[in-house]
């Protein structure tokens, strides 16, 4: 087995070459301008529904990354009461939910504040309230120790396991984490852009906690991007678009910890993500604007709570075709009751029976267009 990253002797004293990264980082802060303007021009309450949704992106993709899937309704809730925004059909989330939640609102909105070991701490203990990892307790809010044996990261059979990834010692890591965030929080004339992807693969080389690695390294990726933005408001989602390239993402980092210290490669791709990343916001900015017109034209419209929640999940991208009977479920109504809802919002305008037709009677939301016709 060759060497990993850190197992070389001027580890963690990375090299890249700069030529190779100007245009992608030209792009990428010329794209961050751009939205930054864009959200400086839109009103308070587009851009609290812009950040809403990007955080919420945010948290559910960073768990979805390791396998993890959060209700959105929850994470929706928790994030809203934490801002303190209003939101209609807010309900009880769950602790690590919640902790998950803190850690990335924590990571953002107090991004200029220093990183310390206390910080990740919490947020370690944030993530995993219970003191475990599935049905596993785990060491939390302190760093692994390897009672197993070494931290790896293994597929195949037994037998014939492939060692993708083995992490420094755990008797290694508190000099390796002071070294860190003593890098961390030191000023550097480094572009706070290439500093994010530095830290994110420094951070999840050394693989600190027993678990919960990823979700904190992207949590620490969004710290130095919102610094990077001179801004404690999120509109624009890293994880989300590692979700969409996480096959890539992890040849990347694999490809990159069996290598040398010349990291060029790795923050070339981490430049792609985020200017994909940046990109994407435009399909999301342009769901928040239609949805702030749909509530604006429907101001005076009388709309019950559960007719409500119905109706902002459909502007928030419902999958699939809504049913008397999903909308039975989602409301926690009767059939009939739902049947009754649906009726009321046709005869007011605001929905209407898909014309496709089929085994059952699907419904969508009637276009302004179609309301003047």
């Amino acid at each position: 087995m060759g060497l990993f990253i850190h197992q070389h002797h001027h580890w963690p004293h990375f090299t890249w070459h700069t030529d190779d990264l100007i245009h992608l980082l030209s792009e990428a802060r010329n794209l961050q301008g751009r939205l930054m303007g864009k959200m400086e021009s839109l009103g308070f309450e587009l851009r609290d529904e812009a950040l809403l949704e990007t955080l919420t992106s945010d948290v559910l993709k960073s768990a979805e990354i390791e396998g993890e899937l959060l209700n959105p309704e929850q994470v929706r809730s928790s994030i809203a009461q934490r801002l303190g925004m209003d939101f209609a059909g807010a309900i009880t989330s769950d602790r690590n939910v919640d902790g998950m939640v803190d850690m990335m609102i924590d990571a953002t909105r107090h991004c200029f504040e220093p990183l310390t070991k206390e910080r990740l701490f919490d947020w370690h203990a944030g993530l995993f309230p219970i003191w475990r990892s599935g049905i596993f307790k785990i060491t939390v809010a302190d760093w692994r120790k390897d009672t197993m044996g070494k931290m790896q990261v293994v597929s195949g059979a037994a037998g014939r396991e492939k060692v993708h990834f083995q992490a420094p010692d755990a008797d290694l890591v508190e000099m390796e984490m002071s070294r860190f965030l003593e890098w961390f929080n030191e000023e550097h004339t480094i572009d706070l852009v290439i500093k994010a992807a530095i830290a994110h693969l420094w951070f999840v080389t050394i693989h600190p906690f027993q678990d919960g690695n990823g979700r904190i390294t992207r949590a620490l990726t969004d710290m130095l991007l919102a610094q990077s933005d001179k801004s404690t408001q999120r509109f624009y989602s890293m994880s989300a678009q590692i979700r969409v390239e996480r096959k890539e993402y992890y040849e990347n980092l694999e490809k990159t910890q069996k290598g040398d210290l010349d990291i060029t490669e790795w923050i070339q791709w981490f430049l792609s993500c985020l200017i994909n990343a940046l990109k994407a916001t435009d399909t999301l900015l342009t769901r928040v604007m239609l949805k702030a017109d749909f509530w604006n034209r429907h101001s005076k419209t009388i709309i019950n709570e559960r007719q409500t929640k119905i109706l902002n999940k459909l502007l928030d991208g419902f999958e699939g075709k809504l049913t008397s009977m999903k909308w039975a479920k989602m409301a926690k109504c009767s059939k009939d009751t739902a049947i009754r809802d649906i009726n009321d919002l046709i005869n007011k305008g605001v929905l209407q029976k898909e014309t496709a037709g089929g085994r059952s009677t699907n419904y969508e939301l009637k276009s302004p267009q179609q309301r003047t016709e």
